[in-house]
């Protein structure tokens, strides 16, 4: 079966669909969308979404599911930096249909994963919180997050002191429920 590639290897990207890559930037896989136009690429620093002109790295995508034809990305969004810390909520959920899309879908779901080095829910008065650390290519150490459970008072000083308190202890290894 002449063309016909199990492995998709030699599968080469549209030079003229290529995102402005970084010196080094590797091309992992990519998927058409359904309007066929626009591509999904995965690279080894980081996710190309149709429409972007910067690539979300690893380390900023919240949460990625495949549904078996639609890729549903959750972009973290910038709330407040606190000392030690990012103050991150979920950004606007972007789904894609993806055409033949391959390796696209376990590469996502590889790579954020292992962005990931610590999580842990923990409650806090009025609600609870997700602390995460994160691997980031070029940054030396974890890049720590803290995201809010929807209704959670941010900005209480309580919440914030409790926060903090929470952060510390997981930067330093420690159980806070000890």
């Amino acid at each position: 079966m002449e063309g016909f590639n199990l492995f998709r290897r030699g599968r080469k990207l549209p030079a003229d669909q290529r995102p402005p890559l970084e010196s080094g930037e590797r091309v992992l896989g990519w998927a058409r969308v359904a309007d066929g136009e626009q591509l999904v690429v995965v690279t080894d620093r980081g996710l190309w979404l149709p429409g972007d002109t910067a690539r979300l790295g690893w380390h900023d995508i919240h949460k990625a599911v495949w549904s078996g034809r639609d890729l549903a990305v959750t972009p973290a969004e910038l709330v407040e930096e606190r000392p030690g810390y990012r103050v991150v909520a979920d950004g606007t959920v972007r789904t894609y249909l993806l055409v033949d899309p391959g390796d696209v879908p376990n590469q996502v779901r590889a790579r954020v994963t292992r962005s990931v080095a610590y999580t842990a829910h923990q409650q806090v008065p009025g609600g609870g919180l997700r602390i995460a650390a994160r691997r980031v290519r070029g940054v030396d150490g974890l890049t720590w997050t803290v995201r809010y459970d929807p209704g959670t008072s941010a900005d209480d000083p309580v919440v914030v002191t409790e926060t903090n308190d929470l952060v510390v202890a997981a930067q330093s290894g420690t159980d806070p429920d000890l």
